[in-house]
C-alpha cells in the first residue's frame, strides 16, 4: 500500500521496527517511577498519527498486555491499520479524552503540535512519550510552554539506542499533572498553523 518510503525488509526492521521497540524501556521505567507502579504491564496507550502502525502496532505485538489504540486521520492508512489489526487478531479500541495511561507519537510533528494532539488523550498521572532524534533539546525548550498549558511537564529526555541507521534517538517523556483545558485540541489544522 506504499505507506512508507522504505521497501527493503532489513531496512524496515532497523529503521522502523527496532526504532519503535526502543521506546518500550522509557515508557515502562517512567511509568513505574512516576505513575502507577502496579500497572506498567497493563497500560492503556494511544499512538497518535499511527501511519503504517509505527510504533503502535509494534508495541501492541511486543507488549500484549497493553491496550493499544491507533489514531490516524488518513483513510488509506486507517484501512490498512484496520485490516492488519484483524489479521493480527489485535482487536479494536475506542479512544476517549483523558482515558489513556500513555500516548506515544513517532515522526508526526514538532513537539508543540504533538503535545496538543496527545496530551488531551492522557489521563492525569499518565505519560506522553514522543520519539525524536538524537538532539531534540531546542525543540523541547520551544514546546515547554505548550506542554505546561496542556497540563503537563517534561519529565525526562531518555537517550535510547536504536539499531536503525540513525543511531541514538531520544524518548521525550512528559508527565500529565492536571487536566487539559477543554478548548484543546483546537480545530484540525490550527495546531500546525499556529502552534502554542
Amino acid at each position: 500500500m506504499n505507506l512508507t518510503a522504505v521497501k527493503e525488509v532489513k531496512e524496515v526492521m532497523e529503521r522502523h521496527i527496532e526504532d519503535s521497540l526502543a521506546i518500550i524501556p522509557p515508557i515502562r521505567n517512567s511509568h513505574l517511577s512516576h505513575c502507577s507502579p502496579s500497572s506498567s504491564n497493563n497500560l492503556c496507550l494511544v499512538d497518535v498519527g499511527s501511519g503504517a502502525g509505527l510504533p503502535g502496532l509494534v508495541l501492541a505485538i511486543a507488549c500484549p498486555g497493553w491496550e493499544v489504540t491507533l489514531m490516524e486521520s488518513m483513510n488509506k492508512r486507517c484501512l490498512f491499520l484496520g485490516m492488519l489489526s484483524v489479521i493480527l487478531n489485535l482487536g479494536q479500541a475506542l479512544c476517549f479524552r483523558e482515558k489513556f495511561d500513555v500516548a506515544v507519537a513517532r515522526a508526526v510533528a514538532e513537539m508543540r503540535v504533538l503535545a496538543e494532539y496527545c496530551l488531551p488523550l492522557v489521563c492525569v498521572g499518565g505519560l506522553f512519550v514522543a520519539a525524536k532524534g538524537h538532539d531534540p533539546e531546542v525543540e523541547v525548550r520551544n514546546a515547554e510552554k505548550a506542554i505546561q498549558i496542556l497540563g503537563a511537564s517534561v519529565l525526562q529526555l531518555c537517550p535510547v539506542e536504536s539499531h536503525s541507521p540513525y543511531g541514538q534517538r531520544t524518548a521525550i517523556v512528559c508527565l500529565k499533572t492536571s487536566p487539559t483545558p477543554r478548548k484543546y485540541p483546537r480545530d484540525p489544522g490550527t495546531p500546525e498553523k499556529t502552534p502554542l
